[in-house]
This record gives C-alpha cells, sequence and structure tokens, in this order.
C-alpha cells in the first residue's frame, strides 16, 4: 500500500470549530499512526465568507494543539500551492472541467437566476423546506448554441452530468457499504459563474493531485461521496479511503452551534481550558480505545489511534466530563506552569501583596478551570461578610458560643507568636487542642470561618494566616470575636 496522506482543509472562515478541530486531529492521527504524511491545505474558493484573520487562526491552532502539518503553504512538499485561490489563478481547475465537458461528463449551464427559482419544488408534500432540482435544460444545447453563448460572453456554470437511472454504491470506513439511487444526485456545479471551482470539485482535484490516501471529514459530507466518485470515475482515478466522523450535539442532542458558547477551540481556551485537554477530550468524540483509557498525552493518541475504532452515533459535547478531564490536566501539571497560566486569573481579584504562588499551590488540586479560582481566593483581598450561622458545624461539633471561645483563648497565644508560617501555626493551635482535650476541627474551624469568611476554602486555618501574615489574621480573629459577640 502507499504511503498514508491525510489532509486537514479550512476555510479561513473565523473561529475553529471544536467538530473541525476534531477532523484535524483524526487526520494528523491517522497519518502518525502509520509513519505518513499530515498537510495543510487552505480552501478559500468561497470568496464571499472569507474573514480577514482567520487564516492566522488556523497557524496558531495548529501549532498550539501541537499538529504539526509536514506539508503546506508554508512547507512545500512538492504538490503546491496548498491554497486553492492559488491554484484556481493557474487556471487548474477549470482546464480539469474542460476535460469532462470533452469526454460528454460535464456541460456548460448557461440558465439564469429566473429559470432557476422557476424549478423550485418542495421536498415533500406539506413540507416548508424547498430546493431546485435541475433539469439538465442547458445538457442538450449543440456545440454552436454553446460556443455562441460564450462568444457572446454569456454568465455560465460548469455542471458535472449525474447519470439518472440505476444505482451507486459507495465504502465508507466507518458506515460501511452504501447505497443511493442515481436519480437523487442532481448535477453538480464543478465551475461557478464567478470562475471559481466548487467546494465539491475543487476537493476531488486537489486530494488526488496531492497523493490523498484517506480523506477524513464530518459525516455531513456521507451523502456527497457517490457524487465524488462520479468525477473520481470520470477521469479513471483511485478513490481514496473515505473516514466519516459522527455529528458532534450539544448535552440537547442538537448540533453544536455558536450559541452554546463552546464550539470553537478559542472559545475553551478563554474559558480556562488547557490545550492538552481540550486535543485529549476531542479525541474521544466518537473514537474510544479498545481498554477504555481516558487520559492521553498527543504521543499515546498516535499509538493508539485506531480510526476503525470510530462510533457511527452521534457525540455528545458533554462539558462537565471536559471539565473533570481539564481538572485532572491541572493537578498533574508542572507548578511553573500552572502558576504562569493561573497568575492572570489570580491578579484579577488580589491586588494585595501577597504571596500569589503559595495561593496557586492551595487551589491547583482544587479547580477544574482556571477561572474557577477567583472566587475561591477572592477572600485573601478583603474579608467578606458573613452570617455567624457559619461557625456551627455539626461535625465539628461547633456552634456560635463555643467559637466564640475558642478565638477568645487563641487570640492571645497567636499575637504572642512570632513565627507565622505554617508549621508553626499548627504546632500553636494543636497545643491548645491538646490542652483542651479537643479534635483538632473543634477549633480549626472556627478559626478559619474568622480569617476567611467562607464556609469552603482551598487550604485549612494555618495555611491562609501564612499567606495573610500576622498582623491581617489578627484583625480578621477579631473582627470574628466581635460579630459573634453581637
Amino acid at each position: 500500500m502507499s504511503k498514508v496522506r491525510t489532509r486537514f482543509a479550512p476555510s479561513p472562515t473565523g473561529r475553529m470549530h471544536v467538530g473541525n478541530l476534531r477532523t484535524a486531529l483524526y487526520a494528523y492521527l491517522i497519518a502518525k499512526h502509520e509513519d505518513g504524511d499530515f498537510m495543510l491545505r487552505i480552501e478559500d474558493t468561497d470568496q464571499e465568507r472569507f474573514v480577514e484573520g482567520a487564516l492566522e487562526i488556523i497557524y496558531h491552532t495548529l501549532e498550539e494543539t501541537g499538529l504539526v502539518h509536514d506539508e503546506g503553504p508554508d512547507k512545500d512538499g512538492g504538490v503546491g500551492p496548498y491554497v486553492q485561490s492559488e491554484r484556481n489563478a493557474s487556471g487548474l481547475y477549470l482546464e480539469y472541467a474542460k476535460k469532462l465537458i470533452e469526454q460528454g461528463d460535464a456541460y456548460y449551464c448557461f440558465c439564469d437566476k429566473e429559470r432557476l427559482e422557476s424549478l423550485r419544488s418542495s421536498v415533500s408534500e406539506g413540507s416548508d423546506t424547498e430546493i431546485v432540482v435541475y433539469d439538465k435544460h442547458c445538457l442538450g444545447l449543440s456545440k454552436e448554441e454553446v460556443e455562441a453563448n460564450l462568444a457572446a460572453g454569456k454568465p455560465y456554470v460548469i455542471r458535472f452530468n449525474m447519470p439518472t437511472e440505476g444505482t451507486t454504491t459507495f465504502h465508507d470506513d466507518i458506515y460501511g457499504e452504501i447505497t443511493v439511487p442515481n436519480k437523487e444526485m442532481e448535477d453538480l456545479i464543478l465551475i461557478k459563474s464567478d470562475g471559481y471551482p466548487t467546494y465539491n470539485f475543487a476537493n476531488v482535484i486537489d486530494d488526488h493531485l496531492m497523493g490523498i490516501t484517506h480523506v477524513v471529514r464530518g459525516n455531513e459530507y456521507l451523502s456527497s461521496a457517490p457524487k465524488y466518485n462520479k468525477i473520481y470515475e470520470a477521469f479513471g482515478w483511485d478513490i481514496p479511503v473515505y473516514v466519516h466522523c459522527p455529528l458532534i450535539t450539544d448535552e440537547n442532542h442538537k448540533k453544536l452551534s455558536k450559541r452554546c458558547g463552546h464550539s470553537s477551540y478559542e472559545d475553551l481556551i478563554d474559558q480556562g481550558f488547557v490545550t492538552e485537554a481540550v486535543v485529549n477530550y476531542v479525541a474521544l468524540l466518537g473514537w474510544c480505545p479498545s481498554d477504555n483509557q481516558e487520559i492521553f498525552s498527543l504521543e499515546e493518541l498516535i499509538k493508539a489511534f485506531d480510526y476503525r475504532h470510530m462510533s457511527k452515533s452521534p457525540a455528545v459535547f458533554d462539558v462537565v466530563k471536559l471539565k473533570w478531564m481539564n481538572g485532572e490536566y491541572l493537578k498533574a501539571m508542572d507548578f511553573d506552569k500552572f502558576y504562569q497560566m493561573a497568575e492572570p486569573y489570580m491578579k484579577e481579584v488580589v491586588t494585595k501583596d501577597c504571596d500569589l504562588k503559595k495561593i496557586a499551590a492551595l487551589v491547583k488540586t482544587r479547580i477544574e478551570v482556571l477561572p474557577d479560582l477567583k472566587e475561591q481566593i477572592d477572600f485573601f483581598e478583603e474579608l467578606p461578610q458573613y452570617d455567624t450561622a457559619m461557625y456551627c458545624h455539626k461535625k465539628m461539633k461547633t456552634n456560635e458560643e463555643n467559637s466564640l471561645e475558642v478565638l477568645q483563648e487563641v487570640l492571645p497565644l497567636l499575637e504572642q507568636q512570632e513565627d507565622f508560617s505554617n508549621d508553626a501555626l499548627f504546632e500553636v493551635l494543636k497545643g491548645y487542642v491538646d490542652e483542651k482535650g479537643v479534635k483538632t476541627g473543634f477549633v480549626m474551624w472556627p478559626v478559619r470561618t474568622a480569617v476567611s469568611g467562607k464556609q469552603n476554602t482551598p487550604g485549612g486555618a494555618t495555611e491562609i494566616m501564612e499567606i495573610l501574615g500576622k498582623e491581617e489574621s489578627l484583625r480578621r480573629i477579631r473582627a470574628g470575636i466581635e460579630l459573634l459577640q453581637k
């Protein structure tokens, strides 16, 4: 078998959708699993949808996610150009379309907008959805009529002449053998009136000329595969292996859309997810390893990925699962890298002179996404208002009265304490616990409540006091005593 060659062929139309990222990832994994080549091709034939800056987004996303292409606009592998508008400028697609016309497999169509509108009909009786099914009107034009129209500069498109009788069967490595009636396949437009090729035609030409062996794309293109095959057959070219990926839906089983707020890679990064977790999670949207492993590095994915284990069923984008996975990555992350990522979020809520690295160490294993830490650490900036009911804890056997007593009795001990490190503070309070003959939580709960004003904190009483420092810790304990006395 020839060397495996896959491609990622995005259109520069904005942020990279999760579905596009999965296509890129699967194409990359298929190639690298077989020591093949992964290519980047830019499909910009739809000039109306072009978005300024989108090309930079594509390059940036591939670089961040580690999906390094072997060939592309910036890495010539000998089959370029790798940008379709540049390929079109040489007349490449028109040349191949004219070959099909000469063979009788394609034809010029001069029908204007009004005539095409007259062909509009409902998909089915009672349906609101309408389609235009072309009636092959221009297929019957004589050579002389065609030449006269071209000479007169009459606008045209070039259409492929699809068969109307019988059926076409094609194979997809995920969905198996699929047969469609030929009468359902409309005459595809190959070259548009603006001179640009359609997505469908350019794909076939480029995939063949660039030696693509495996075509990876979403299953929304499954119905187009037999039309592509007819073009391959008309040229006498080998048909590549098709790998159609299942649909990605939201939690309500609707197609993942921009409205859901996490439909693109950039959305997820903006929301505090880390790249490695996103790539890991996206790999599992439609593919399952044989041993049900869930956490993978990119290198481990390359070794484990077998596209034949992909599912036909839609994959649900579960944000809860992604958050869990992201939390696992944060826990395992090198501390310096974590701190570098967490620091901007911490500085949004803590502007006082606190040791942010110590705060980061407290939250590292307690958050799932980076923005979560803001709500957990904001009390370091300022003691929030809180209800004295927070001092009551059944398991610790604390209430407002005995909490007041604890705070009043530990305050002078802490006032005398010069070493305000975590270990030293713990020894002081542990000494008080032993003297009173109570459980540790009986003392730590009211102290932690007083210095944080929160039900849940990322650290214990002495860890918090070490970061706050002596003066601020004592101020907060005195405030707690005053609150309880009231």
